[in-house]
């Protein structure tokens, strides 16, 4: 059992080691000189002017859910194609439900102007 295992947990070692020593010469060669204007915190390059805690619209939120709509739909899509012939019908009307509940997503989001910016 271990010999199926084997090329998977050598891949796994080398590329933890690999990133040990990235992150090591990179500690080591990188520039140490940081003083308190590169330690500042800054929003897309301008100083911070507002409260942190100020409220989003709600569009922003709406997009945040689009995008995890569409990248749900990506993971989905993929395994299924690869299985279709042995899915069946089955699997070809499931899958127009599912991409079917996600156009209705899209057109909510769509509606109430999410993707539209002023």
């Amino acid at each position: 059992m271990l010999q199926q295992y084997l090329p998977i947990l050598i891949f796994l070692a080398i590329s933890a080691a690999l990133g040990v020593v990235l992150l090591t010469l990179g500690f080591v060669f990188g520039s140490g000189s940081k003083d308190s204007e590169k330690l500042s915190p800054y929003e897309c390059g301008f100083e911070a002017f507002e409260d942190s805690r100020m409220k989003f619209d709600v569009r922003y939120y709406l997009v945040a859910i689009l995008f995890i709509i569409f990248d749900l739909e990506i993971a989905f899509l993929f395994p299924w194609a690869v299985a279709l012939d042995s899915i069946g019908l089955f699997g070809l009307a499931a899958m127009a439900v599912f991409l079917l509940l996600l156009v209705v997503g899209f057109i909510y989001e769509w509606k109430k102007g999410a993707l539209e910016w002023d």
